[in-house]
Formats: C-alpha cells, structure tokens, sequence
C-alpha cells in the first residue's frame, strides 16, 4: 500500500538488502526477499531505496500517509459489519475508533496537526473518500476472501516475493480478483503501467504459489472516484517475472559495489530524505560496516572439549 505510512523495512546488513526472517516464517528458506514497495522504491531511486532498506532511516508519519492509513484501516473493518449495515454512515461511523487505535500504534500521529480545525478538516476528506468508494462498489454484495492478506512466493532464482494485499476475492467458481485502495488520484493513462506493476507483482506471487493466475486486478483510487481494471495472462506474469529478478540483481550489484545513485523526479518533493541527498547540497550518512562472515563449520564449538 504505497499511500500509507511506509512499509518498515526489515533489519538489513550492507550486503544483503532485504534478508528474510526465518524465525518468524519457519517454513520459507533464508534468502533475499523483496516487496513491491521496495522494488518500487528501487526503480524510483537507488537512493531512496538505501536510505529506507540499507540505512533504515526513520521517516515521520505526514498527513497524506497517515489518511490513507486510516481509510484502509476502516474498509478493512467494514467487513466485519453484516451486508446490510455496510453503508457511508457506518464507515464515517469508524473512523474515531480506528483513529484511536492508530495513534496508540504510531503515537507521533498525534502531532500532525496544528490545531482542532486543521485535523476536523483532515477528517472530512478522510470521510469524503470513504463515501467515494461506495459509487465504486456495492460492499453489501461483496464477501472478501482474505483482508490484509499475507503472501510470499519463493522464485526459482531464490528470491522470495513478499507483501500485503488489501482484499482478495475468491469466486465459488475459482476466479481470484486481488483488489488494492488507493486514496490518491488515478494515474494518467502513459503512467498506468507503472501503478500496475505493484499488482501484478502479487499477481505472480499467488501464480506461484497457488497455481492459479488472478482473473481481474482491480485498483480502487478513492482521490477521484477512478476504477483501473486489468486482466493478466501468462505472459504479463512471466514478464513481471523477469522484471522482479533484472531488479533484484541491479539491488545486488549496487548492494556489493555501495553505489546508490539518486534519481532525480518530480517525486523528490516529497520525499522525506531531501535533506541528506547530494542532489540537494545534502551527505547521505556512512554505509554501515558489512557483516561479519560466518565462521567454517568445523571452527564452530559442537561440544565438550577433547580429553
């Protein structure tokens, strides 16, 4: 979800960006893994993908992030609510509460704003969107599959796909429909493409993982009232396929050479980094020390000593 508060990047060593954690998932192999968040992050710029993968840079919250936390927050409990009840009212009707709970998460939310006025108006457009989504579906005739559903896919090149997808809806026939919120304005049509590549990167990953290619890729941008459909096939996959592995390897080769690069857009407004990024008279902190290597395995201690 790239419009809500940022993604935290798991501990990383100089030299292997993006390990996974084997101890909380016992049953995927160790090895790189890579989001589409991340991957995102990488093709926008190599540097804003170090400050936040590499360095692990802390990022304050800021009100556009923080909203589109909150309105997922709220469609993903929506659901909880029987058909009937799912309605504009009962929506607004959530917002405090999940409110709540979030500054309880993340209490630097609480600083956002100036004064009551300034949050109330916040508010208002957080609810705004919220009506907006019902002109976009009927939630009273929608059972999702899975909310804030987990997935990971390990690639034949060992690279594990990771992620959250906000809502997959399962057919009785079969048919899968991965669904994403988006509180920003739907992209041009020449930039379409690209707001794409973050769905059909979970579209891989459940391909891989179930077998079953996702009949309809549905992005829901509650900024305009805009729906973006997209049916994949085979080759979109198997394209995506070969995309996520070209990045992984540019993440490698800049991981092991220490050189990440900053990209120049128009995004570099909004990034939180400008100030440590030389493209504005800024010095990226020192890379941290690579890892240590690990020691042979006939040099670890496996027991008594000899007598």
């Amino acid at each position: 979800m790239s419009d809500t508060l940022a993604e935290p990047a798991p501990p990383t060593a100089a030299g292997s960006a993006e390990p996974d954690q084997p101890a909380e998932q016992p049953d995927q192999p160790a090895g790189p893994s890579l989001s589409p968040s991340r991957a995102t992050d990488f093709m926008t710029c190599p540097l804003l993908y170090r400050f936040r993968v590499v360095d692990r840079l802390p990022e304050l919250p800021n009100p556009a992030t923080a909203r589109g936390t909150l309105v997922h927050a709220v469609l993903e409990r929506l659901f909880d609510e029987p058909p009937g009840s799912r309605t504009p009212a009962a929506a607004r009707t959530l917002l405090p509460g999940q409110w709540d709970r979030l500054v309880a998460e993340v209490p630097a939310l609480a600083e956002l704003f100036a004064d009551a006025t300034e949050q109330a108006a916040w508010f208002e457009e957080a609810a705004r969107m919220l009506d907006r989504y019902f002109t976009l579906e009927d939630p009273s005739r929608i059972e999702p599959s899975y909310r804030e559903m987990s997935v990971r896919a390990l690639l034949a090149s060992g690279l594990t796909l990771r992620g959250y997808i906000d809502r997959l809806d399962i057919a009785p026939t079969g048919e899968i429909r991965i669904v994403d919120y988006k509180t920003g304005l739907a992209p041009r049509e020449e930039y379409e493409a690209r707001a794409l590549f973050q769905m059909k990167f979970y579209a891989l990953a459940l391909w891989r993982t179930r077998g079953t290619i996702p009949r309809l890729l549905q992005l829901i941008y509650l900024g305009n009232g805009e729906l973006v459909r997209y049916a994949p096939d085979e080759a979109d996959l198997l394209a995506t396929e070969r995309k996520v592995n070209a990045l992984w390897q540019a993440i490698d080769r800049a991981t092991s050479a220490g050189d990440w690069r900053p990209r120049p857009s128009r995004l570099c407004e909004w990034c939180s980094y400008r100030s440590l990024c030389p493209v504005y008279g800024g010095t990226p902190p020192p890379l941290p020390p690579p890892p240590l290597p690990a020691p042979p395995a006939d040099a670890l201690p496996t027991g008594a000593p000899p007598a």
